[in-house]
C-alpha cells in the first residue's frame, strides 16, 4: 500500500527530544512517601493482600523474566520488584502488622526513587513471571501496584509524564489528534480506501492510535480495506479514535479511567454493538478487562481485537483470503496483552494459515511468549535503551532459531521495539503487521 509514513529513524528522533528534565511535582520527602502509601493502600485488595501473604521468596519467577535472564542481576527478578510493597503491607495492613511492625523498617522516598528503574525500566508487565509462580501470585499485578504507588509519588519517567499529561489535558498523543487523523483520512481516499468518518450509526466503531497515524498508517488502511471487504457497518470517530491508554502504562488511575470512559461514552451515544481495537496489545487489555471494572457497570458493547474479527469473519464466510504464500514461512510473534492476559493466540495462527504461510512457532511460543523488550511504554524510555536492546535479544535469538522469512505481529507497540532492535543490531528479518498481511491477500 505504501501509505506515506514518518520514518522510524525520525521517530526515534522524535523520542530522544521528549528525553528532557521535566519538572514534576514540588513534593516533600514525606509527601512522596504519605502518596505512595495512601496509593498502596488504595490498590491493596483482598485478592492482592494474600499475594502479599503467600509469596515465598523463592525467585522461581527470575526464570520467566527476560531482564533477569540477560543480567543475572537479583534486583532484575521480578520478586524484587515488589519488595517495598510487601513490605509496606507486612507493616501496616497485614493481620499480622503488630508482629512485623516492630523489625521491618519503613519505606523511604529514596527507596521509591531507586526502585523507578526496576519497575519502568526493567518490567514491561508482560505477565510471564504469574505463570511460572508455584503460589499462583500475580506478580505483573502486584509490580503494577508499584507503579501506581511511583505514580502518586511523582516518580513516573519525564517521557512517560509528558505522553501522560498530553493525553489527559489534550485528548491527543505525540501530537496526533482529530486533524492529524482526519488528514490521513482524506489521503487514503484519495488513493481509493474508503474510511467512513463521524457517522452517526454504526455497528462496528474502529479503534486506532497515534502509533498508526504516524508510523503505520498502512495498518489502518489495511483495517479499512477488511472492513469494507467484509460488508461490515463501521465508522472511526475523528474525537475519539485512540485506542492507547498511557495511564494504564505510567500507574496514573485517573488518566486511564479518563480514557476509558471517553471510548466508553462515545460507544454508548451512538450505540455501537462493538468496538474493534487495533493492533495494540495493551490498548486491548485496558478497554475488554479492565474497562468494566473502571467504570463501575457492564460495558454495553463487545470488545474486540482485529486477530478476533479477522478469524470470525473467515470462519463466517464473509472474508475470503488468497492462500498464495508459496511456500513462505512465518514466526508470529504473540502481544503479551493479548496471548497472556486476553488468550489470543489460536486466532492469528489460524489466519496465517488460511493464507498458505508456514507458520513457525519460537521455542517459547502462545502464552509462554517472550515479550519483545519493549512493551509496557518502555520503547519511549532512554533510560531503559540499554537493557530494553539486551532483552530484545531474547527475543531475536528465539525468531532466528525458528528459521522463518518474516515475524508477523499484532501489536504496533511490539512492531516499534522489533524494529528498533533490528536497527540497533542490524538484525535483517523483516517485520510486519498481521492486518497488513491479510489486507494484502484479499480474495476479489
Amino acid at each position: 500500500m505504501n501509505t506515506e509514513s514518518m520514518s522510524l529513524q525520525d521517530f526515534r528522533g522524535m523520542l530522544k527530544q521528549m528525553n528532557v528534565d521535566v519538572p514534576g511535582r514540588d513534593l516533600t520527602d514525606e509527601d512522596r512517601v504519605r502518596r505512595a502509601k495512601r496509593a498502596f493502600a488504595q490498590k491493596l485488595n483482598g485478592h492482592r493482600a494474600v499475594d502479599m501473604d503467600t509469596c515465598l521468596q523463592c525467585g522461581m519467577c527470575a526464570e520467566a523474566c527476560h531482564f533477569y535472564e540477560v543480567t543475572q542481576d537479583e534486583r532484575y527478578a521480578p520478586v524484587y520488584k515488589f519488595r517495598p510493597l510487601r513490605r509496606f503491607y507486612r507493616r501496616e495492613m497485614s493481620p499480622m502488622r503488630w508482629f512485623y511492625r516492630p523489625f521491618t523498617r519503613d519505606i523511604t522516598a529514596d527507596e521509591l526513587k531507586e526502585w523507578q528503574h526496576l519497575v519502568y525500566d526493567a518490567c514491561t508487565g508482560c505477565g510471564r513471571c504469574d505463570m511460572i509462580c508455584p503460589m499462583g501470585i500475580k506478580i505483573s499485578a502486584a509490580v503494577r501496584v508499584m507503579r501506581h504507588g511511583l505514580a502518586a509519588a511523582g516518580y513516573v519517567p519525564s517521557e512517560m509524564r509528558i505522553i501522560r499529561d498530553e493525553q489527559r489535558d489534550k485528548n491527543t498523543l505525540f501530537g496526533v489528534g482529530a486533524e492529524q487523523l482526519k488528514a490521513l483520512v482524506q489521503k487514503l481516499g484519495a488513493d481509493g480506501i474508503d474510511i467512513p468518518l463521524d457517522r452517526e450509526q454504526a455497528d462496528i466503531m474502529l479503534m486506532t492510535t497515534a502509533i498508526e497515524v504516524l508510523l503505520f498508517p498502512d495498518a489502518l488502511a489495511a483495517t479499512a480495506k477488511i472492513l469494507n471487504k467484509a460488508s461490515a457497518n463501521w465508522t472511526i470517530y475523528s474525537d475519539t479514535f485512540e485506542a492507547a491508554n498511557v495511564g494504564i502504562i505510567t500507574g496514573a488511575d485517573p488518566t486511564m479511567d479518563l480514557a476509558i470512559k471517553r471510548i466508553v461514552d462515545k460507544a454508548n451515544s451512538v450505540g455501537v454493538k462493538a468496538v474493534l481495537m487495533p493492533e495494540s496489545g495493551h490498548a486491548y487489555q485496558t478497554l475488554r478487562w479492565e474497562g468494566a471494572n473502571e467504570m463501575g457497570e457492564e460495558l454495553s458493547f463487545d470488545v474486540i481485537s482485529v486477530p478476533e474479527f479477522v478469524a470470525a469473519e473467515i470462519k463466517a464466510g464473509r472474508l475470503n483470503l488468497k492462500s498464495q504464500a508459496n511456500g513462505a514461512s512465518v514466526t508470529y510473534h504473540d502481544p503479551c496483552r493479548l496471548s497472556r492476559k486476553g488468550g489470543v493466540t489460536q486466532q492469528p495462527r489460524d489466519v496465517l494459515n488460511a493464507m498458505g504461510f508456514e507458520v513457525r512457532e519460537t521455542a517459547s511460543t502462545k502464552r509462554e511468549n517472550y515479550c519483545c523488550g519493549g512493551g509496557c511504554g518502555e520503547f519511549v524510555l532512554k533510560s531503559a535503551a540499554d537493557l530494553r536492546q539486551k532483552a530484545f535479544e531474547v527475543k531475536k535469538h528465539e525468531i532466528d532459531e525458528a528459521g522463518a522469512d518474516a515475524v508477523v505481529t499484532g501489536c504496533s507497540n511490539c512492531r516499534v521495539n522489533l524494529m528498533i532492535g533490528a536497527d540497533i543490531s542490524g538484525w535483517q528479518t523483516p517485520v510486519t503487521s498481521l492486518v497488513e498481511t491479510v489486507a494484502a491477500n484479499l480474495a476479489d
